[in-house]
C-alpha cells in the first residue's frame, strides 16, 4: 500500500517537472519569429546592395568579421572573453562556411536576435541586443549586400576556446530572455527627426553601448538607451577605458560642441582629442564613412544625454603648472612627452592632443593612459591616408615606476584631478597587452 502511494506521489511530482523541462527545452531551442518568413529574395536591386553596404559601415561589421590581408568578412578575429577566446565567423555568402544558405528570415534572426539556423544561439559578443533596433528595411539591405556585394570565401570557422560545460549555448537563450530586447527602434514622438535618427544609429547599428556602457555581473550592458542612467556612461574594455558619451564635462562630451563631435567622427581629431585605442578601429572602418547628416544626428542625440555631477566631479579648469623638475614624473615628462604635448600640456590641437583637461587625465580609471603609454597608438587612416603622427610605445624605454610617476604627474597637473597611477597596475597591464602596430591597418569591404 505504501509503495503504491509513493509511486503515485512520485508520478504526480514528476509530471510538472517533465512539463517544465519540456517548456524549457522548447524555449531554449525555438527560433524567434521573423517578418520575412515568406520572403525568398534571390535577385537584388543594385541600389539596395549599395544601401546595404552603407548599413554595414554604420554597423562596423568589417572590424570584427575581417582580418587584414584576408578576404573581407571571412572571419577569424580572436576576441577574449572572461570564459575563453571566441572567433568571429565567416559571414560571406560561401555556402559551406559562410551564410550562403541563409534565407532572409535566417539572416534576420541571426542579426537581430542572435539565433542561427536550427536554433543555435550566438554568443552576445555579436551585438544583437543593439542590432535588434535595426529597421526591417535596413535588415533587407544588409542581406542584399552580404549576398550580392561580398565575394564568397571558402574559409573554415575557428571553434571557440571556451571549455565544456561553459561552451553550451542553450543558457544564452535564458540570458537573452532577461537582457536582450526584442523590438526594433521606436520613434520618440517628443523629439524631432534629427534626434530620432541619431538615437537609432547610436542605439542600433552603431552599437556604441557595446564599448561605452558599463556591464553587469552577467556581462550585460546595464542600459540600452537613454532611459537608463548608465547608458554610455563609460566602461572598461580590453585594457582601455571607453569614456562617457554623456554631458559629463570632465570625462564625457560636456565641453564638446555638436560641430566638434561631427569633426571627431569624420576626421578622427578635434581640438580636444585624437582617436586612439579601440576607437581607432571604429573610426578607420566606420564613422568616417558616415553621411554628414547622420553624423549631425549622432551629435544631436549625444548632446541630449545629461551628465552626472556626482560621478564626474567639479568641472575642469586650466591651471598653470609648477615648473620644478624635482616633482616625481616631471623630468620624464619634460624629456619624453613635452616635445609633442607641450610643457603647458596644451599640445598642438588637432594634431598632438592636449593632456591638460584630457579625459584620460580626469577619469578615475587610468587604463587608457597606461595602455597608450606602454603600447603606443594604432595609426589613424583618414580618407585613405595614414596619419603621419602616432603615439610611440614606451614599454622598452620606461619602467613601471617611471610610467606610474609620469602619468601621476600628468593626472595632477594643469588642473587635472585624476587618481594617482600605481606601478603594480602598470606592470599588470604590461603583461596583458601588446605594442600597437606601427603599420596602417586597412580593412576592405569588397
Amino acid at each position: 500500500m505504501n509503495n503504491r502511494r509513493f509511486a503515485r506521489t512520485a508520478g504526480w511530482l514528476a509530471l510538472p517537472c517533465l512539463v517544465v523541462a519540456g517548456l524549457l527545452a522548447w524555449y531554449v531551442t525555438r527560433e524567434p519569429a521573423s517578418p520575412f518568413e515568406q520572403e525568398h529574395a534571390t535577385r537584388f536591386d543594385p541600389a539596395l546592395v549599395s544601401r546595404g553596404e552603407y548599413v554595414a559601415r554604420l554597423s562596423d561589421c568589417v572590424a570584427c568579421h575581417s582580418l587584414a590581408g584576408k578576404a573581407p568578412f571571412a572571419g577569424g578575429l580572436e576576441m577574449a572573453t572572461p570564459l575563453g577566446a571566441i572567433h568571429a565567423t565567416n559571414i560571406t555568402p560561401d555556402r559551406d562556411h559562410g551564410i550562403g544558405r541563409y534565407s532572409l528570415a535566417d539572416f534576420d534572426r541571426a542579426v537581430r536576435h542572435g539565433v542561427a539556423p536550427g536554433g543555435r544561439r550566438l554568443y552576445p559578443a555579436m551585438p544583437y541586443p543593439s542590432y535588434v533596433k535595426l529597421s526591417d528595411d535596413d535588415v533587407k539591405a544588409l542581406y542584399a549586400f552580404f549576398m550580392k556585394g561580398v565575394q564568397p570565401a571558402n574559409q573554415a570557422n575557428i571553434p571557440s576556446d571556451i571549455p565544456w560545460p561553459l561552451n553550451m549555448r542553450w543558457p544564452i537563450a535564458l540570458w537573452n530572455g532577461v537582457f536582450a530586447p526584442t523590438a526594433p527602434y521606436a520613434v520618440n514622438p517628443g523629439q524631432d527627426a534629427l534626434w530620432n535618427r541619431g538615437a537609432y544609429i547610436v542605439q542600433g547599428p552603431g552599437h556604441c553601448g557595446s564599448c561605452h556602457t558599463p556591464r553587469g555581473l552577467a556581462f550585460n550592458e546595464k542600459a540600452l538607451d537613454q532611459s537608463g542612467a548608465p547608458f554610455l556612461a563609460g566602461a572598461l574594455l580590453d585594457g582601455w577605458y571607453a569614456p562617457s558619451l554623456r554631458q559629463d564635462p570632465n570625462t564625457g562630451l560636456g565641453r564638446w560642441s555638436e560641430a566638434q563631435i561631427v569633426q571627431f567622427l569624420k576626421t578622427g581629431r578635434n581640438q580636444h582629442a585624437v582617436v586612439y585605442g579601440s576607437m581607432t578601429e571604429a573610426f578607420n572602418n566606420s564613422t568616417q564613412f558616415m553621411a554628414d547628416d547622420d553624423l549631425a544626428a549622432i551629435a544631436r542625440y549625444l548632446k541630449s544625454l545629461p551628465g552626472d555631477p556626482q560621478r564626474d566631479g567639479a568641472p575642469w579648469q586650466y591651471q598653470v603648472a609648477d615648473t620644478r623638475q624635482d616633482i616625481p614624473g616631471a623630468h620624464t615628462y619634460a624629456t619624453r612627452c613635452a616635445s609633442c604635448h607641450g610643457l603647458d600640456g596644451k599640445g598642438q590641437p588637432e594634431w598632438m592632443p592636449p593632456l591638460a583637461g584630457a579625459t584620460s587625465a580626469l577619469a578615475r580609471e587610468s587604463a587608457s593612459a597606461v595602455n597608450i603609454t606602454l603600447n603606443g597608438s594604432q595609426r589613424v587612416v583618414a580618407a585613405g591616408l595614414p596619419d603621419a603622427y602616432r603615439m610611440p610605445a614606451f614599454r622598452e624605454q620606461l619602467s613601471d615606476q617611471e610610467i606610474a610617476q609620469v602619468l601621476t604627474y600628468v593626472r595632477s597637473t594643469w588642473g587635472n584631478h585624476g587618481d594617482a597611477v600605481d606601478a603594480q597596475a602598470v606592470g599588470k597591464l604590461r603583461g596583458h597587452t601588446d605594442p600597437a602596430s606601427s603599420s596602417p591597418i586597412i580593412l576592405h569591404m569588397r
